[in-house]
């Protein structure tokens, strides 16, 4: 039996735009018609009739709202499932803040995070969402929320380490235990690729959650930069690409520790999207303003504009506009400058004890003071 015998393909396509019943695009053709369904080619036919499901939301396998405002407000349709994404920040930005947001933000939508920490030790990567009022403690004791420990192979006796921490951080440090994979050697890339890819299978991350990498810079410091950008390379090939799994990546550019040109200042070529964290002294006197714009993101419609924005615990990133702020409290202050019109007058004299008569007659009268008490003191006739 052919294609023909069993479809119907239409001719002219309709005036209304039809959508695949498979993979919810817009069918740009003639479409393949069924009684199971409109489809836009014989495989996405062939495909359900193999599987016996669509595909459950329209364009959700494919992007992703990060749910942080500063960000959505320049992405009208979303993050690209398959997209590497450099967070390049200036010291005093708040980059990392950024990251733990993006991934409160996935552990809400109920997807699963890997969270890989070069900065910190898994207790401190605990601490810093519980500071922003982020609870990740139920998220790490079912496996949601795991952590790829690259720090602590830093320390010769961790044990130690442990010993001297407050009931607090060591209470944390137990919370993170079962949720953390510990690389022993970091200046192995092969076994944070190994260790990163463990953690993403045990949790079935394909097409669902996302890789947060806190520190680009300091893995730069760990091995050669042709491993390192090997190792981007890589890791953007099987996350990003094999899986449909994002990954967002900080590194310090520019101004920062890593000066203009160490790694990671010309991943360009690599990245799929650049997240630009700057602080901008020019908008208001003797103060930095924090801003962020999506300079370029593959595959999504982008607005590059730069937002002012602040970090305030249990909102995440507050966008505002510092001129328009600026301008309103200016006005504010003129208008509390401003002379006292008559009913202004006569409600502060009623305040003040006088009655309402001779509030309004003082309000009202034109005579100046001085000009009333020189004519009081002239004598009448009859005096005379």
């Amino acid at each position: 039996m052919t294609d023909e015998d069993d479809a119907t393909v239409g001719g002219e396509p309709p005036d209304e735009e039809v959508v695949c019943d498979f993979c919810r695009m817009p069918v740009p053709d003639e479409p393949v018609e069924t009684d199971a369904g409109v489809f836009c080619s014989h495989a996405c036919r062939d495909r359900l009739a193999e599987t016996g499901e669509p595909f459950d939301e329209y364009h959700g396998h494919r992007r992703l709202t990060a749910g942080v405002s500063a960000l959505d407000a320049s992405l009208p349709q979303g993050f690209p499932r398959n997209a590497f994404v450099l967070v390049a920040g200036e010291p005093g930005t708040r980059d990392r803040a950024l990251g733990a947001e993006l991934a409160w933000r996935a552990l809400q939508r109920d997807e699963p995070v890997v969270f890989v920490s070069f900065q910190e030790p898994p207790s401190a990567v605990v601490q810093q969402f519980l500071t922003l009022e982020w609870n990740v403690i139920p998220y790490l004791e079912r496996g949601q929320f795991h952590i790829v420990d690259c720090f602590t192979y830093r320390l010769d006796d961790r044990d130690r380490m442990f010993d001297r921490m407050g009931e607090w951080n060591a209470y944390l440090s137990d919370v993170a235990r079962e949720a953390t994979t510990t690389v022993r050697d970091p200046s192995d890339i092969n076994e944070i690729g190994n260790k990163l890819d463990n953690a993403l299978e045990d949790r079935g991350m394909v097409d669902d959650g996302i890789v947060i990498v806190d520190s680009l810079t300091e893995l730069g410091t760990l091995v050669q930069p042709v491993q390192a950008y090997d190792f981007v390379k890589d890791i953007r090939a099987d996350v990003c690409k094999g899986r449909f799994v994002p990954i967002f990546a900080g590194g310090t550019i520019g101004g920062g520790g890593g000066g203009s040109d160490a790694f990671p200042h010309d991943l360009s070529y690599v990245m799929d999207g650049l997240i630009e964290l700057r602080l901008n002294d020019e908008i208001a006197a003797e103060t930095l303003i924090k801003e962020v714009r999506i300079r370029k993101l593959n595959g999504a419609l982008v607005v590059p504009e730069w937002r002012a924005y602040e970090y305030t615990a249990g909102i995440g990133m507050v966008p505002f506009e510092p001129k328009r702020d600026a301008e309103g409290e200016s006005e504010a202050e003129a208008e509390s400058e401003e002379p006292e019109t008559p009913a202004e007058a006569t409600e502060e004299n009623e305040a003040a004890g006088d009655g309402p008569a001779e509030a309004e007659a003082a309000a009202s009268d034109p005579t100046p003071a001085g000009e009333s008490a020189a004519a009081d003191s002239t004598p009448s006739p009859s005096e005379e």
